[in-house]
């Protein structure tokens, strides 16, 4: 259950696309229950990729990645692969993430740059003219950044700040402000993310931490053009722990340096209880003092045991070693009797 699901999708018609062992461009789009955008999605990228100078269509592939669907997403990602045999549809056998989704497309493209966007539209295809020139130009990391976010919450927008600027100054990450997965990969910089098989998967921060030449091309976000989001606040925390804990130890070395206060501050409370205690001051008489003091401490023993849990966590899930996901095999196609008559072949036989 490993076998991706070649496919074809509307473009160019089959005899005028030729077979190509490397396509110049693969663009790779993650799918969760899209029915109501992807053929609009697909459109407008095949017109862009159509417009863009110097780009042959033909030599271009789009790696559709279904990660577990539960709409008719699956039945019009078939149709359009149908259509166009420049495409290529893998379909998860359940839901697996979205950065794993991303991590499928970038093992299936075969293209010498590689564009990933989502499906939802809220990313133009239209830029991908402009991150392909800034690529002929020489930059091997080309990243798509939010200029204007039309559509969203302040909330959404206050977090996603204060995340991307968190992010830098918890790790040694020189990430990028203000871009999401929308970004073009060069040939050299997909080898390097796809020999990363980790488990939790922060794929921004593995672009950064890979390195080579990044620049940005601005560009206004799109409010959805149709359903609901499918980051929800819970997936969205997920994702910054697994940023965190990915490419960073400092809640662990914080939960050091909290414990060397405390235990600073015990040492120090010697001596002023020993005098207290002397004096016969009511200060420290009673148990409520005490017993802010273990629920304090308790609470923070509590916390970051949860933090080390994490890292633990994440240290059993790599020993395992389990395959980041699973694909659905191709429909088997039904075998032919062996004492059917010749001349019925095809025709169902009768009871």
């Amino acid at each position: 259950m490993t076998m991706a699901e070649p496919g074809r999708t509307s473009g160019p018609s089959k005899s005028t696309v030729p077979e190509l062992t490397v396509p110049e461009l693969s663009v790779v789009a993650p799918v969760f229950d899209e029915a109501d955008t992807i053929e609009e999605f697909h459109r407008r990228l095949s017109a862009a990729l159509q417009g863009i100078n110097g780009l042959d269509p033909a030599h271009c592939e789009v790696v559709y990645i279904d990660d577990g669907s539960t709409d008719s997403s699956g039945a019009l990602l078939a149709a359009i692969a149908a259509d166009d045999p420049r495409v290529t549809v893998v379909t998860f056998s359940r839901n697996f993430g979205h950065q794993v989704a991303i991590t499928a497309g970038l093992d299936q493209a075969r293209g010498d740059g590689v564009v990933v966007i989502d499906s939802d539209l809220q990313d133009p295809p239209e830029l991908i003219g402009d991150l392909v020139a800034q690529w002929r130009l020489g930059a091997q990391v080309v990243h798509a950044v939010r200029d204007q976010r039309h559509g969203e919450s302040r909330f959404k927008l206050a977090t996603a700040k204060w995340f991307y600027r968190g992010i830098r100054r918890l790790t040694d990450l020189d990430i990028q402000l203000d871009a999401g997965d929308y970004r073009l990969l060069d040939r050299c910089v997909v080898e390097v993310l796809t020999s990363m098989r980790e488990r939790h998967r922060f794929v921004r921060g593995m672009v950064a931490w890979a390195g080579f030449r990044q620049v940005g091309v601005a560009y206004d976000r799109s409010a959805r053009y149709a359903g609901r989001t499918k980051y929800p606040m819970r997936r969205m925390l997920r994702l910054a722990v697994n940023a965190v804990t990915s490419f960073s130890f400092v809640p662990l070395q914080l939960a050091t340096l909290v414990g060397f206060i405390a235990a600073t501050l015990a040492l120090l409370a010697v001596p002023v209880v020993i005098v207290a205690r002397a004096v016969g001051s009511p200060f420290l008489s009673g148990q409520t003092t005490v017993l802010l003091v273990v629920l304090g401490l308790g609470g923070l023993q509590m916390m970051f045991l949860g933090v080390i849990g994490e890292y633990v966590g994440r240290v059993v899930e790599e020993v395992k070693a389990r395959p980041l996901y699973v694909v659905m095999p191709k429909p088997r196609q039904p075998k032919p009797s062996d004492d059917a008559d010749p001349d019925d072949a095809g025709h169902e036989r009768q009871p």
